[in-house]
């Protein structure tokens, strides 16, 4: 039965849908980041299998359009031996009417036991798993501005990876965090897994003050949001999502909010740069920072594949 508390729990407090960082215990969060470090061996085999859900049938329901995280799931769920379908959106029934739970109830009778899901619609995954048959298992893989709880693990794996400990941490968030679903998912599992100094950085009108409520500190001048910073994650200007000019131009907030390699002195020695792409060079980083050694860009994309399986093969392995 699925928990009052938290749908993504069963009453044993094991995960069975994966719909957002906020509210998942830290044993939960500990225990997905140990699991995807078990898988991050099977990329550097040969044959880069396992066969923890062979049998089972992933179904890819991509409502947004996304290169990097649809492929990612793909080769994830492929490495752990499922038999993995992409639905393809442009041409399904819900484009031709129907109504999500129908196209839902329809993939369902055809024995899915996983749906990684990515909807403009803030809610949609939720909704999925309150009307999925019981043993089918939502992944969310993006939900309009709320959550993207993948890549908020993968941020966690990569900051685990390089700084080992959460708790002496000092991490900068910064650029379009009003519309970054990446930016919620990242600070409650920054907040639950023990980060002491959470700083959100940008402009009024992409940095909102109310994330002061969640101990975040809000920062509108670059130098004291990245000063001493262990870890910069930068965000991309998410254009798709304004509703209006929210900014005076790409190169007035490069100007101000860009990361160069003048302003990433100001944080630690041994800081890492991060992001979840895609990247928009000279508007939110400046490709020497991109591409130099704080950059752990390219880590992150390899550690998601490992983070995808860890939580595809947890949630095989629980029954709501």
């Amino acid at each position: 039965m699925l928990s009052r508390r938290n749908p993504q729990l069963n009453s044993h407090g094991e995960l069975i849908h994966l719909l957002s960082t906020e509210g998942l215990p830290r044993a939960v969060l500990t225990q997905i980041l140990d699991t995807a470090s078990t898988f991050l061996a099977v990329g550097e085999r040969d044959i880069k299998k396992v066969p923890l859900l062979r049998g089972k049938s992933v179904f890819n329901l991509f409502f947004e359009n996304s290169t990097r995280t649809r492929t990612t799931f793909e080769i994830a769920a492929k490495r752990l031996s499922a038999d993995v379908i992409n639905l393809d959106i442009a041409r399904s029934s819900t484009a031709k009417g129907e109504s999500l739970l129908d196209t839902i109830a329809n993939l369902s009778a055809m024995q899915a036991d996983m749906f990684v899901v990515r909807h403009s619609e803030s809610g949609a995954p939720y909704l999925i798993a309150q009307h999925c048959a019981p043993h089918v298992h939502v992944v969310n893989a993006g939900d309009g501005r709320h959550a993207h709880p993948t890549q908020g693990l993968l941020d966690m794996y990569t900051i685990r990876h390089f700084k080992k400990d959460f708790t002496n941490l000092t991490v900068a968030l910064v650029g379009d965090i009003v519309h970054s679903r990446v930016a919620r998912s990242d600070i409650h599992a920054l907040s639950t897994l023990g980060v002491p100094e959470i700083r959100a950085v940008g402009p009024k009108t992409l940095v909102p003050d109310n994330l002061r409520d969640m101990g975040v500190r809000v920062c509108r001048d670059m130098a004291e949001g990245i000063r001493d910073a262990d870890v910069i994650i930068m965000l991309r200007l998410q254009n798709e999502r304004m509703g209006g000019a929210l900014l005076p131009s790409a190169g007035e907030f490069f100007k101000h909010y860009g990361l160069t390699e003048e302003k990433l002195a100001l944080a630690r020695p041994d800081a890492i740069v991060m992001h979840p792409g895609p990247i928009n060079r000279g508007v939110e980083i400046d490709s020497s920072v991109a591409d130099g050694r704080h950059s752990v860009i390219l880590p992150q994309v390899t550690f998601g594949i490992a983070v995808r399986m860890a939580v595809m093969s947890i949630l095989a392995g629980n029954d709501a």
